[in-house]
């Protein structure tokens, strides 16, 4: 399975993954990082669309994680047609470790995507 990550939380993300083995419970999961949607501290929506479209089109993608901010709600309209559950955390350690979590409660019997999203919600 396969967690999408915007920048800056990648490094974040990346090392609670590998903390965790890259493993949570009985699912193996992966991370990929995404470009940043920042340049010249100006946000690029053009960006925050593709980063989040391309989520949309990975049938592994279980979450999608990124920092607060300007762009979620338009990366959410977007994520919520795959639904595709989001993470909203200025660490990306955090986020990355509540994904874990979730992955781990989360029922595999169903769409894993709707039960992660219900773990997070819960959370």
């Amino acid at each position: 399975m396969t967690a999408y990550v915007v920048q800056p939380l990648c490094a974040g993300a990346e090392e609670e993954l590998q903390r965790a083995d890259g493993r949570a419970g009985d699912v193996r999961l992966e991370a990929v990082c995404l470009p940043s949607a920042e340049s010249k501290g100006r946000l690029k929506l053009a960006t925050v669309g593709a980063n989040a479209r391309r989520a949309t089109e990975d049938s592994t993608a279980v979450a999608y994680l990124e920092a607060p901010g300007p762009g979620n709600g338009f990366a959410e309209s977007i994520l919520e047609s795959a639904e595709i559950p989001s993470i909203y955390d200025s660490s990306g350690k955090q986020a990355m470790a509540q994904l874990l979590k979730a992955v781990e409660s989360a029922d595999t019997s169903g769409s894993l995507r709707v039960s992660i999203e219900e773990g997070l919600d819960g959370s």
